[in-house]
């Protein structure tokens, strides 16, 4: 009869033990998750904080990247597009497999005057050109990509007066008004149904972020009616004293930053709120 070796037997511990430790070290490391971010300048500014005037330090993809180090992000932010122009560019973005994707647009298409369309084209696929049926294109191309992907909608924020802060001319008013006879609420409530219709996830900022005009900047700097002096107005007073983007100075200087920095994009708070309430319908992709 043949002894146990003595060496063998204890050789065995050790090498389970670190086995062990290894399975360990692999289950708890968190699978890596590509983010694929598609929308307008809110988006886009995230890479690019030199073309806010170095107002902004972090932006949305940022912040949520850095709170889960597994996350990857991909930024396809187009400043000035619409949901009807990336769905007509739709198979030109280069866009790629994700395991995450948010669909951040609606502002752009307000202001441009884009067609909403009816449900109806979004149910029929009429196409990418209402606001409607730009949806279902920009949908039906992610599912091609990764049918078991995540996507996540998010409703465009509500608005203040934004003037760039590059170039005065380029100004708006904000989401306290009607555009063309169309609600910026329209489009979130559009995008709303859409989430309801497709079980898809939807980040309601226009609703539930706590942006309102209201906090969108503390002030807004205008000169007195008739006047030469500045005085600092505040939300709903600005909206009735003209801007002359020739001869004012800029609006917004750094103390009147609030919720935004200029009127629309989001400041530093505005996109820890973006962030906080995309994280919160990410479920089961966090980690």
């Amino acid at each position: 009869m043949m002894r146990p070796n003595p060496f063998r037997a204890g050789f065995k511990q050790p090498v389970l033990l670190i086995l062990t430790l290894v399975c360990l070290l692999f289950a708890a490391k968190p699978k890596p998750v590509v983010w694929t971010a598609i929308g307008d300048s809110i988006t886009y500014l995230n890479d690019h904080p030199e073309q806010t005037g170095n107002r902004i330090t972090k932006g949305y993809l940022t912040l949520i990247s850095e709170k889960y180090p597994a996350v990857t992000y991909i930024n396809k932010g187009y400043n000035g597009w619409s949901a009807v122009r990336i769905a007509q560019q739709i198979d030109n973005l280069g866009l790629e497999k994700s395991d995450v994707y948010t669909i951040f647009l609606g502002t752009n298409d307000w202001w441009q005057g884009q067609p909403l369309g009816t449900f109806e084209d979004y149910l029929d696929n009429t196409g990418p050109n209402t606001i409607n049926g730009a949806f279902r294109v920009i949908i039906d191309k992610l599912r091609t990509l990764n049918p078991k992907a995540r996507i996540i909608l998010i409703t465009p924020l509500q608005r203040g007066d934004f003037v760039y802060i590059a170039d005065m001319k380029n100004n708006a008013y904000g989401s306290y008004r009607d555009k063309n006879g169309r609600k910026l609420s329209d489009i979130a409530d559009l995008i709303a149904r859409i989430g309801r219709h497709e079980k898809l996830p939807v980040a309601d900022l226009y609703y539930k972020s706590g942006i309102t005009p209201e906090n969108m900047v503390r002030f807004k700097r205008l000169r007195e009616p008739g006047g030469e002096n500045y005085r600092d107005y505040p939300y709903p007073e600005y909206t009735s004293i003209a801007f002359n983007p020739e001869k004012d100075g800029y609006p917004y200087p750094p103390e009147a930053v609030f919720m935004t920095y200029d009127g629309l994009h989001p400041s530093d708070e505005g996109y820890r709120i973006i962030a906080d309430m995309v994280l919160k319908k990410w479920k089961g992709k966090k980690k």
